[in-house]
């Protein structure tokens, strides 16, 4: 079973549009970056990758942009495995701001074992499916009072 497991970072002038809040591509740079943390933090990052010849690439995200976060606000970026087969899994966000308890941000995207040479499916090895478990239906990943960091 995985774990939830968040990064912290504090909004920068980079990620502010002309609007004067943090740009949506932004938001999908942040699903990213804790998506790979957490997979680094699995034993399952790039180098493995590579070893492994086969890699997990997304094919689907739905995203909902709640509340805007704004420069120097600190954003918890929180994720966790939903689901997993054969061939997918299934990941969920959660952007929150604790200054006032919001979430900015849900998403998740659905993932796909492929291939690295071919870009072809492949069925995902011992090794994905014993470092991707669902979140345990017993955990309530919405519950910010009970933050990682």
């Amino acid at each position: 079973m995985s774990d939830i497991f968040e990064l912290k970072l504090k909004v920068q002038p980079e990620h502010i549009d002309a609007l004067g809040h943090v740009n949506n591509v932004i938001y999908v740079q942040w699903m990213q970056d804790v998506a790979s943390a957490q997979v680094e933090y699995l034993g399952l990052g790039l180098e493995q990758y590579l070893e492994l010849k086969h890699a997990m690439v997304a094919v689907e995200h739905h995203v909902q942009y709640r509340k805007a976060a704004l420069l120097g606000d600190d954003v918890i970026l929180r994720t966790w495995l939903s689901d997993i087969n054969a061939l997918y899994s299934f990941r969920e966000y959660v952007f929150y701001r604790p200054q006032d308890q919001s979430i900015l941000f849900v998403a998740n995207t659905k993932w796909a074992c492929v291939e690295i040479a071919t870009g072809r499916p492949k069925r995902m090895s011992p090794t994905f499916t014993q470092a991707y478990q669902p979140l345990s239906k017993n955990i309530d990943p919405l519950d910010f009072s009970k933050s990682m960091l």
